[in-house]
């Protein structure tokens, strides 16, 4: 299960299949609970977690005391990478959105991987210089655009993330809760509800249960993100 998840994974995607079977050997599983904190900001970090399932938030927590999510993450995906290349403590704190299983790898372990393949490290800054082009723009959503804007730009964001496109238009499936939303825009709940009430109400997408369709994407990205 470990080498089907390790050839998904992107920074490992041009290793031999002896050197898959390598890494799989130095990684160890873990699994957390929903709401389980993996890593907490400001603690030491010696260990990259790749996500084998389940969903996690990445998030801050400003001055006052009020948490910033920075991203979610799925299956595949990884986190803690950057305290393993600068032995720096955590930058962010990682909880569990749902029962979350993850591999993890430790720092010594990635960096002799590094040495001995180096397209690894080409591969981890590609993917890090993706990460800060979505926090400029999360950065650019929080300082210019009014509280519409940041909410279609944060549902446009994972449409292109986690969408599915289908017959009925793009479909996030299992979308995060207004309350986290509200974390990823710098608004409240209130105020969540009654924006994404609207986008329904006009015709740019639709609610259904648990998942989101994105009737209009286009139009929603011309009106409220330009």
């Amino acid at each position: 299960m470990e080498m089907q998840l390790l050839r998904r994974v992107t920074l490992f995607s041009g290793l031999k299949e002896e050197e898959l079977e390598a890494l799989a050997k130095v990684t160890a599983r873990k699994a957390f609970h929903k709401h389980s904190v993996i890593l907490l900001a400001e603690e030491e970090g010696n260990c990259l977690f790749i996500i084998q399932r389940g969903r996690v938030k990445v998030s801050i927590l400003s001055e006052d005391g009020r948490e910033m999510v920075l991203t979610i993450l799925g299956d595949g995906e990884f986190f803690g990478e950057m305290s393993l290349l600068d032995g720096l403590p955590r930058s962010a704190t990682v909880i569990a959105l749902e029962d979350t299983e993850a591999l993890m790898l430790r720092r010594e372990d990635l960096l002799r991987l590094i040495e001995r393949t180096p397209q690894i490290a080409i591969k981890l800054m590609a993917e890090l210089t993706i990460r800060l082009r979505k926090t400029d723009q999360k950065i650019e959503s929080l300082a210019l655009l009014d509280v519409a804007g940041r909410i279609a730009s944060a549902v446009l964001q994972l449409a292109a993330d986690e969408g599915e496109e289908t017959p009925e238009g793009l479909v996030i499936y299992n979308h995060p809760t207004q309350q986290l939303l509200a974390n990823m825009t710098g608004t409240t709940r209130e105020t969540v509800s009654r924006v994404l009430k609207r986008f329904c109400k006009e015709g740019y997408m639709a609610s259904k249960g648990r998942n989101w369709i994105i009737l209009r994407e286009e139009e929603l990205r011309r009106d409220f993100l330009f």
